[in-house]
């Protein structure tokens, strides 16, 4: 167990991560999952060489990517790897501690605010309202109202796509953007920190604050940093991580 964007213990995203020596059956990966019961939990094959084969699951479904996890993965294998995944491959580089992901961006474009958002949100002053490949992104007026929020998660779990961000400009030096992240058709009403996420984040933030380096945080009960650099139609990822438990599945 690996916890994601940060370097301390017992905060930022924990995420399982299981190392195959050889193929296994998607059943099985799912009940491992169902059993970690973290946001998503990593399967990676290191019989093979870079690219390694990589999947994700949360406790009821697999997912097409996942930030936190692959961190975590690429943080138990040194850092520095490259993985095969549904979204394409993915290189992680190390760098001073942080790792550092290169991921598609996941840009945008405006829709209609809906009834399950409208109820989902209260105290949201919505600016704008966007539909990414992932997930559906909800400005909101000030970062107060991003931490603040007391999201419906029954609502929420109407929404069509993966889940919901809703984001701000940040609300201290240094600091670009404030996030959170609700994924409750998924098993997950709110992750810590979502890395796929700000696939999304940077590719929203980055043109409107004209700056393609930002900061941003993910202000969950266990918060959690991610660096991001909007390139062209990648965005790069980076974070810290820290290893909490390591054991050996026997079933």
């Amino acid at each position: 167990m690996v916890d994601a964007f940060t370097d301390r213990a017992f905060a930022g995203n924990p995420a399982g991560v299981v190392l195959l020596d050889g193929p296994v059956d998607d059943g099985w990966m799912q009940a491992v999952a169902a059993e970690m019961k973290h946001a998503e939990t990593a399967f990676v094959r290191v019989d093979r060489p870079d690219p390694l084969p990589l999947r994700w699951f949360t406790p009821v479904a697999e997912v097409d990517l996942c930030g936190h996890a692959t961190l975590a993965a690429a943080h138990v294998l040194g850092g520095g790897r490259s993985f095969g995944t549904r979204s394409g491959v993915l290189t992680c580089t190390a760098d001073d501690g942080w790792v550092e992901m290169d991921f598609p961006a996941d840009p945008a474009e405006p829709i209609e605010m809906t009834t399950p958002l409208r109820a989902g949100l209260p105290g949201v002053t919505v600016r704008a309202v966007a539909q990414a490949v992932s997930d559906v992104l909800v400005e909101a007026g000030s970062a107060d109202e991003v931490r603040d929020l007391r999201p419906d998660f029954a609502a929420l779990a109407e929404v069509p796509g993966r889940g919901v961000i809703v984001t701000a400009p940040g609300d201290r030096p240094g600091l670009d953007v404030v996030s959170r992240c609700f994924y409750p058709s998924y098993g997950v009403p709110e992750d810590s920190v979502t890395g796929s996420a700000h696939c999304t984040l940077a590719s929203w933030w980055s043109p409107r604050l004209d700056r393609a380096n930002l900061l941003a945080e993910q202000a969950s009960a266990r918060g959690g940093l991610v660096r991001t650099t909007l390139d062209g139609d990648r965005v790069r990822l980076a974070g810290q991580a820290v290893t909490v438990i390591q054991g050996r599945l026997i079933v």
